[in-house]
């Protein structure tokens, strides 16, 4: 299961009532949305949703019924076990596979609204803190730094100096590539937040 699912699937399990509309699952052949909410004391729209969402996620059938001309939907239990098994290969940038960002140019911004700390061995960054916004609405974002990022912003180029790839900034750095996700991690959040900027693409 990917982990968008199981989160769903946790926020569903998570909710309150879950275990009473679950029960009536069980004990009911089927039941719409308006009987569930009555019978549990729920917001109409609180039932339907949670019964909506265990149809998407294939857990309820549900099925359009008419009453006096007016279609509405009727809910039936389609599994009465199941797990949850989270696969976190899911989260992968599958588009690091491919070096097509690591030859991105880059180097510090001038006059960038962030503060890098040098740890105290001073051969690696620490933190770096973003100040976000002007005046009295600025504010401030520490961001602690796993030792490879830190590294590796010790190596980014100066405003002034030539743009390097993040290949080849890694490289200076000795940074070791089963740390790429976590270099991409930092550059992507210091884009965002216009602390570097791209040069050209080697």
């Amino acid at each position: 299961m990917e982990f968008k699912q199981v989160q769903r699937m946790a926020n569903l399990l998570s909710k309150p009532f879950a275990g009473d509309i679950f029960k009536l699952l069980v004990n009911y052949r089927d039941i719409s949305a308006s009987e569930a909410a009555t019978r549990l004391g729920l917001h109409i729209k609180t039932a339907q949703d949670f019964l909506e969402e265990l149809s998407a996620l294939d857990i309820c059938e549900k099925k359009e019924v008419y009453e006096k001309k007016r279609p509405y939907y009727r809910y039936k239990l389609k599994k009465y076990q199941f797990s949850i098994d989270v696969d976190l290969s899911s989260l992968t940038d599958k588009s690091s596979q491919t070096d097509s960002r690591f030859l991105m140019k880059i180097r510090e911004r001038k006059n960038a609204n962030a503060v890098f700390t040098v740890a105290r061995s001073g051969d690696y960054i620490s933190s770096v803190t973003i100040f976000i916004g002007e005046g009295r609405k600025k504010k401030e974002r520490k961001i602690s730094l796993t030792k490879a990022q830190g590294k590796f912003l010790y190596h980014l180029p100066f405003p002034t100096a030539q743009p390097l790839t993040i290949k080849e900034i890694m490289q200076q750095a000795g940074i070791e590539s089963e740390h790429q996700m976590e270099i991409l991690d930092i550059v992507e959040v210091l884009d965002e937040n216009n602390v570097i900027e791209h040069g050209l693409r080697g």
